[in-house]
Formats: C-alpha cells, structure tokens, sequence
C-alpha cells in the first residue's frame, strides 16, 4: 500500500512539474513577442568630429563638449535618436562620412557648394563670418592687408579658403595646420604673423587668452556670412528628419537657450530660416 501510494504522488509531481515548465515556456515566449513590438530603445547614430575648436566642440575631462555637443543631443532627441560622437579629427570625419562608416559629421562645418557635391547637409543652424587675428604691432584693418604676411590656417576650412581668396591659392605665405590648437599655437610663436579662422573661435580664443595682446578684424566686404550644418553621407535618409528635427529646436526655445549658454546673447533664428530657404 504505501509503494502503491509512493509511485501515484511521484507521477503526480511529475506531471505538475511538466505541466507547469509547458506553462512557463510558453509565458516566456509570449512576453518576449510582447517586448519585441513595444522596444522602445532609441537607435544609436555615429558621430564624428573635430573636437578642438571651441566653443563649438572641445575635450573637456575626456569628454567631448560644446555649442555643437548640445544642439546635436537635442536635435537628435527630438528625432529619436541617441549619439555617440567620437573625436576622429577632421579629415577623418570626412572619410568616414563618404564610407558611410559615420551617420552624420558636425564640427562647426559650413555649407559650401563643394562640399555639397559630396555630402549631405541640414539646414543652417549657425551664422559666422570670417575673423583675423594678429598680434599687436602687426597692421591689420582690412583683408588686403593680409598680402605679404605670413599666414596661418587650418587645413581644409573656410578660414583657409578665405585667405586663399584674398593672397593666392598656392601663395608660400600660408601655412596651413590640422587643428585650430596648432594654427593659434603657431602665431603665439611668431611662426605666423596672423591667422584666419571663424569670428566664434576667433573670439572664443582671445576671451580665453586675455593676457595675450591679440587683435581682431573682420572685413565685411571681403569676407561674408557663412552658415554651418549638420553633415550627412550622400542621399542620407537622416538628411529630412534632423531637418524637422531641428526646425522644432529652432521655434520652441530650445537652440535659444543653447546658444545664450554658449555666446551670451540672444540668437538671431530668423536669419537661420531665411538661409535655409534660400
């Protein structure tokens, strides 16, 4: 009798075992079908950079930082997206874009028809113009003035191609640097009598280096306005959702606070949507 009653409970717990693994296995897979349609995990976009022009992007504790770092997360997030920007250096941010190995490049580039032809581009979202910066005991009031005095740019930017455009393209006179550290390190060291870059960074460099003795000259006839946007790889499908993206930043405050943040001072968000249709 108490065998009998041994093999009927163990066929029991057996069957209740098996029955409630079934039950299990089936929970499991309805909740992961349940979760596959409610992932709400944002995409992660790749991001280059050239993280030494501030106050647009700049190391800061490892970290990459600035005017361009925080517009780009708000932009992104507006979208639905995360980023995850690497410092790749300005070449190649470019490379990587063509390669398609980055979804995106923002460094304070501007929009040029060049650049165009090989890369996708937002719409503005900030206007600059050229600045010259010297030493004091130099003469320097308008962009002629840059003829005949050793020159300094980096390479591949508009600084570089506005000096171009006022000395010769292929004038000796020019030296051209990787980064805007080592151009403004160049005329710190008299290997240059002036540099040529964007007026944010111009300005950005001599609040930060007071004791220094820099001047500034900006030529509004020589040198006119330039807009940056967000870089994207040929036929980016990105290209109209940042766009939209960035529209609502631009109408609901956001870039506003973003920029009094960076620049003290109110933005002029109208002129950005008159440039970008034009």
């Amino acid at each position: 009798m108490k065998t009998s009653m041994k093999k009927t409970l163990l066929t029991i717990f057996a069957v209740s075992a098996l029955s409630l693994s079934a039950c299990g296995g089936g929970g499991t897979e309805d909740n992961a079908a349940n979760n596959e349609g409610t992932d709400t995990e944002k995409k992660v976009l790749n991001v280059g950079t050239e993280a030494t022009f501030p106050p647009f992007e700049f190391m800061d504790k490892g970290e990459v930082t600035g005017f361009d770092v925080d517009l780009l997360n708000a932009v992104a997030e507006e979208a639905g997206y995360e980023v995850k920007i690497d410092n790749t250096g300005w070449d190649a941010m470019f490379a990587g874009l063509q390669s398609e190995q980055l979804d995106l490049g923002m460094a304070g580039i501007t929009i040029t028809d060049e650049r165009i032809e090989s890369y996708d581009f937002s719409d503005p979202y900030f206007e600059s113009k050229t600045m010259v910066v010297f030493k004091e005991g130099v003469t320097i009031e308008k962009a002629d003035d840059l003829k005949g005095k050793k020159l300094g740019v980096q390479n591949g930017t508009t600084g570089q191609f506005a000096a171009e455009a006022v000395v010769g393209q292929n004038s000796p006179d020019i030296s051209k640097y990787e980064t805007a550290a080592l151009m403004f390190q160049a005329l710190q060291s008299d290997n240059v009598e002036a540099v040529v870059t964007d007026i944010a960074v111009a300005l950005e460099y001599q609040k930060n280096n007071p004791d220094s003795g820099l001047k500034t000259m900006s030529d509004d006839e020589e040198f006119q306005s330039e807009y940056y946007g967000i870089a994207f790889p040929k036929g980016s499908e990105l290209t109209e959702e940042f766009d939209a993206a960035l529209d609502t930043v631009l109408d609901n405050g956001t870039y506003a606070e973003i920029y009094q943040k960076w620049f003290g001072e109110e933005p002029n968000v109208d002129a950005l949507k008159e440039a970008a249709e034009q």
